[in-house]
């Protein structure tokens, strides 16, 4: 017999990258960085610069350096009003996403694995919700919590903030497609009721669309302005946007106002920052763990 060796057969090679496409997608995504990075920094900048160079310097380069100073001054102007806005945005946004999580994951749980009539009723009329802005129901809410005295409430902002038709949407299509039927029918077979069910076998298979929704949640009630800015009068109750939105209306008589509204800003963003970083892992996860199923 022959040993000669076999020829070899070309590898196939999948197509090749153009290095005109690569470069247009990195300056596409360079351009879009630099759009959402500059305010952001050119925040931080104006937060480091005593009150009287705001003007007078480059607006995207230091002065100088009075960064902690500035969040002395801030923390007792007012009696320190400003950190109890912020407070109360962390009990507004992290109570309120919490809360509509876990009933956004309930529900969209119910509507994928149990059949009952209405069902497809009643998931048309969630994604009817997703479809409608929150500010169109901002007036209407504002007449219900009047016919029961609770506006200028904390509960007039919370409450409403308990509802997410996206989160019932996103839960309903991730449980249908991760939860499987078995699973269900073993643990029942293993004599866990309905409820025990749901938080030790779905909750966890769901955990990653879960995250999603309160993050989503969150953003949303700690960005809201205009439903507190209809319901809350008292200055105490102010979430953090409605309270900057107060001080910036008063720049032009009170000058000095505009450093405590640029630092305000600036300490603002950094529990949505904390958020995102502490959950960005439960996405991971849940990437990881579906992609070997």
């Amino acid at each position: 017999m022959s040993n000669l060796p076999s020829p070899r057969l070309p590898r196939s090679r999948g197509p090749r990258e153009s290095v005109l496409a690569r470069a247009g997608v990195l300056i596409v995504m360079g351009v879009f960085t630099l759009y959402f990075l500059i305010p952001i920094w050119w925040l931080f900048i104006a937060a480091t610069k005593d009150r009287s160079q705001f003007l007078s310097t480059n607006p995207l380069w230091f002065a100088d350096f009075s960064l902690w100073k500035n969040i002395g001054e801030l923390a007792t102007y007012s009696d320190g009003v400003y950190f109890r806005w912020l407070l109360n945005s962390v009990g507004y946004a992290g109570g309120g996403a919490l809360v509509a999580t876990l009933i956004a994951g309930m529900c969209g749980y119910a509507l994928a694995k149990y059949r009952f009539p209405g069902r497809e009723l009643i998931f048309n009329v969630v994604l009817g919700g997703v479809l409608v802005p929150a500010t169109a129901l901002a007036l209407p809410l504002f007449l219900i919590f009047s016919q029961f005295n609770l506006t200028n409430t904390f509960w007039s902002v919370l409450l409403p903030s308990l509802v997410s038709p996206f989160g019932v949407y996103l839960a309903r299509i991730y449980a249908s497609a991760s939860v499987p039927d078995e699973l269900i029918e073993a643990a029942r077979l293993d004599g866990a009721g309905e409820v025990r069910t749901f938080f030790t076998v779905s909750v966890r298979l769901m955990f990653p669309a879960l995250v999603t929704v309160f993050l989503f949640q969150f953003v949303s009630i700690w960005n809201n302005f205009f439903l507190p800015l209809i319901m809350l009068r008292d200055e105490t109750l102010f979430p953090v946007t409605l309270g900057l939105y107060a001080w910036n209306s008063q720049v032009n008589q009170i000058p000095e106002i505009r450093g405590y509204v640029l630092i305000g800003a600036l300490l603002s963003i950094i529990p949505l920052i904390i958020t995102f970083l502490l959950l960005q892992r439960f996405w991971r996860t849940g990437l990881g763990a579906g992609s070997v199923k």
